[in-house]
């Protein structure tokens, strides 16, 4: 189905700008992502946005053609309105030229299969849609199974976090959990939890890493519970060399996942 948007109060407009709301992205169960790299790295990954709206002045881009032929044949819905209307709709000034409509993913610990990779990244009420999306892009990076986000985290939904994974949402799998539903899950299985934290920790270059390896880091502001902590088969300590006392949260995850990978793969196989 394809059809022209040419009115602001048009309902799909409404329906479009909703979905940088929370409340109606849980409702409708629905998330919105930018940008014709973001939606090609979906495509990639086998997910094809439901509905694709796109800039009617736009550049012509073969990425952009195999991405608008997929969507038609799976008999998705492609919109073209102006490039007023997608920045009412991105809430930007500059917005990308084309946007999709994604289904969300199955969130729950049972989708996840930690046998996928040797590491997964674990983040406990973590506040910040950048931070998150960041973390996204770190597991994307070391090769990462998923980012598992605990307690009250950020969306990773969210138009901010989406943007931030710069595509990794796609690749990475998510799980959301309270820590009462998390620790039962990993000691169900196999996987070693390990976590940045001053007590009783050995220096991170130091520790005797085994996969698979969950780095678990803590809220921007004031880290992880002594619970958390308590329940970790391994602590680790990173150096601070200057006046700073911590690393950004999502600094610290990438700094461990690296030293992590490089443990793992330094292991007779």
């Amino acid at each position: 189905m394809r059809r022209t948007i040419t009115g602001f109060s048009n309902p799909t407009v409404k329906y479009l700008r909703s979905l940088r709301d929370k409340k109606h992205r849980k409702r409708e169960g629905k998330f919105l992502a930018e940008g014709l790299r973001l939606l090609t790295d979906a495509r990639e990954c086998g997910r094809l946005p439901e509905m694709l709206v796109m800039a009617d002045q736009r550049d012509p881009h073969p990425l952009l053609d195999a991405l608008e032929a997929e969507v038609e044949r799976a008999g998705g819905e492609i919109v073209e309105t102006s490039a007023d209307i997608l920045s009412k709709i991105s809430g930007k000034d500059n917005p990308q030229a084309v946007a999709g409509v994604f289904a969300e993913f199955d969130t729950s610990l049972e989708a996840l299969d930690r046998s996928r990779s040797p590491i997964w990244l674990v983040a406990q009420a973590l506040r910040d849609p950048g931070n998150l999306g960041t973390m996204l892009r770190t597991g994307d990076a070391v090769g990462a199974g998923g980012l598992i986000l605990l307690d009250d985290s950020a969306d990773p939904f969210s138009v901010e976090a989406v943007r931030a994974s710069m595509g990794a949402i796609f690749t990475q799998q998510v799980a959301l959990a309270r820590w009462d539903e998390f620790l039962p899950w990993l000691r169900s299985g196999p996987g070693q939890l390990v976590a940045a934290s001053l007590r009783d920790a050995l220096p991170y270059r130091e520790a005797p890493y085994a996969g698979p390896c969950f780095i678990m880091v803590g809220n921007e502001s004031r880290g992880l519970p002594e619970e958390y902590e308590v329940a970790c088969d391994l602590r680790v300590t990173m150096p601070m060399l200057g006046r700073a006392d911590s690393l950004n949260a999502a600094v610290a995850g990438a700094v461990l996942a690296y030293e992590v990978l490089a443990k793992l793969d330094a292991q007779p196989s």
